[in-house]
């Protein structure tokens, strides 16, 4: 059992019959009347997100899951392919339960799959991953001084922001948590 009080980011836990990841909290403390926890919650299994506030007193049934690393092996148009390297079983995921990471991870990248009850829910794409930028617009000579950036779109697809002395075929350093330009390679 988990309590409210002891939520924070990517906890799961059991509610209604469905299984729930905290997404953001908030301990809040009025001035007037009891403390709660404001709590934004996303589905595991819809992938639904909604905000509710809980007693911390309130206890939950704390969801087990399971977390395999896999390679990415393909996409065929319509599902995508993962191995997994210790019994190379293939899963095939369909774009919905890829979307997010998916843009940050080449094939024969390793990425984390989590399952509950044996059903794969999210992939999780490596903290940091160097990518190619294939296509960007040059940067303007003397327009550096306000630190300003232009789009880039990588080898993945995946467009962000990066400073104007990056180039075409410029090998990048990307934090998936955030999609922001780390550095060049």
């Amino acid at each position: 059992m988990i309590s409210a009080s002891d939520f924070r980011k990517g906890v799961t836990f059991e509610m209604d019959g469905d299984v729930y990841q905290i997404v953001d909290f908030q301990h809040v403390k009025p001035g007037k009347g009891a403390a709660f926890v404001r709590t934004k919650i996303k589905s595991v299994m819809t992938g639904a997100s909604k905000e509710i506030a809980f007693n911390p007193n309130d206890k939950f049934p704390k969801a087990h899951i399971e977390t395999r690393e896999m390679q990415y092996l393909y996409n065929d148009g319509e599902l995508y392919y993962f191995m997994d390297n210790e019994t190379f079983e293939q899963l095939p995921l369909v774009k919905e339960d890829v979307e997010e990471a998916i843009i940050y991870i080449k094939e024969n990248d390793v990425a984390i799959i989590r399952f509950y009850q044996g059903k794969p829910f999210e992939v999780v794409p490596p903290n940091f991953v160097e990518l190619v930028v294939t296509h960007t617009e040059p940067g303007v000579k003397g327009d550096t001084a306000t630190g300003a950036t232009k789009p880039a779109t990588l080898e993945t697809g995946a467009i962000i922001n990066v400073p104007l002395f990056v180039n075409e075929g410029d090998k990048l350093k990307i934090d998936t948590r955030t999609g922001e330009y780390l550095s060049r390679v």
